[in-house]
């Protein structure tokens, strides 16, 4: 058996080494070691992804539908969007000449007696 300790491992330098191309066989291992990690990359991707396919799948199969929110959706009066939320709280005047709080405004009925009748102001 041999003695490791006098057979050298590397080399001593004499003189400095300079970059030195990769041989044609240190190419080629590099470009296969390249395109290994390329396709593995690309399987755990399509991996991911069919993953996340089956989940949301089973997801929209096991999604019952409540019939309770049908009879809500029903009932539920349509909402006014808040065209202008300023004028909603009362900070600007509304754009639109219907009052905020629904009333229908210039009738005689929806007016006090004491207006109706004349009243002196005092």
């Amino acid at each position: 058996m041999p003695d490791f300790k006098t057979i050298p491992v590397v080399e001593p330098l004499t003189q400095p080494r300079h970059f030195a191309q990769p041989s044609v066989r240190e190419r080629r291992a590099q470009a296969v070691h390249r395109l290994q990690i390329g396709l593995f990359g690309l399987c755990a991707m399509l991996m991911i992804v069919a993953l996340a396919n089956v989940i949301m799948e089973r997801a929209r199969l096991a999604q019952v539908d409540d019939p309770i929110q049908d009879v809500v959706a029903v009932d539920e009066q349509p909402k006014k969007s808040a065209a202008d939320p300023l004028a909603d709280i009362g900070v600007v005047p509304a754009s639109d000449p219907s009052p905020a709080d629904g009333s229908t405004g210039g009738t005689s009925a929806d007016k006090p007696a004491a207006a109706v009748q004349g009243a002196p102001r005092r």
